[in-house]
């Protein structure tokens, strides 16, 4: 058993414990090349670009050499060697050519942040949109097609109910009478003028 302290959340085995120890010592030696690499590459640009003072050719004769030395000893892949002399052969050729080359890794914001924000959204508004089109299940087929039913006879009701409106509003609305001459013109009413005037027709 590996003595390693119950707190310990690292390697236990001694086979793990020794990777642990050719981790750091190939660390060790890998990552400077990888630097030199890195730093004759941005060096070569900036004399190219008349940033730093020396001569283009040499500065990437240098960053050549350090990229092969770091692929040679392992410490970069070949290929990965390959493709980052390509493409400072190629910014090399483009600087001399008068265009214009970014000589910092980083890239500079060319938008604001409101404008980042609302192309996000409309980039997953789009991509939300695009899965809604792809390919459904029969049952969510059958859904989609009740609620576009439902959204389509919502729409002609809507469409319907100011026409509707208008009809009753055009229609004369009744005569308001007032409850006192209504209960005054009642039956009963008509039956007490009719009385006087027969009374009156039997006295001559």
């Amino acid at each position: 058993m590996a003595k390693t302290p119950r707190g310990w959340t690292g390697a236990r085995t001694p086979s793990a414990i020794k990777r642990v120890r050719q981790a750091e010592r190939r660390r060790a030696i890998n990552q400077p090349r990888r630097s030199a690499a890195k730093t004759y590459a941005t060096n070569a640009i900036k004399v190219a670009t008349g940033a730093a003072e020396g001569d283009t050719a040499e500065a990437l004769a240098q960053a050549m050499s350090a990229l092969d030395k770091a692929a040679k000893v392992g410490a970069i892949h070949p290929n990965n060697a390959a493709r980052r002399k390509s493409r400072l052969a190629l910014r090399l050729n483009a600087i001399a050519a008068g265009d214009t080359v970014q000589t910092t890794g980083r890239v500079a914001k060319t938008t604001g942040t409101a404008a980042a924000v609302k192309a996000a959204r409309t980039r997953i508004a789009s991509g939300k949109a695009t899965k809604a089109k792809g390919p459904q299940t029969a049952a969510g087929k059958a859904r989609a097609a009740l609620s576009k039913t439902a959204r389509a006879e919502a729409a002609n009701a809507a469409a319907a109910a100011p026409v509707e409106t208008a009809a009753r509003a055009r229609v004369a609305p009744k005569a308001s009478v007032p409850k006192a001459a209504a209960k005054a013109s009642g039956p009963k009413a008509a039956a007490k003028d009719k009385a006087p005037a027969k009374s009156a027709a039997k006295k001559p």
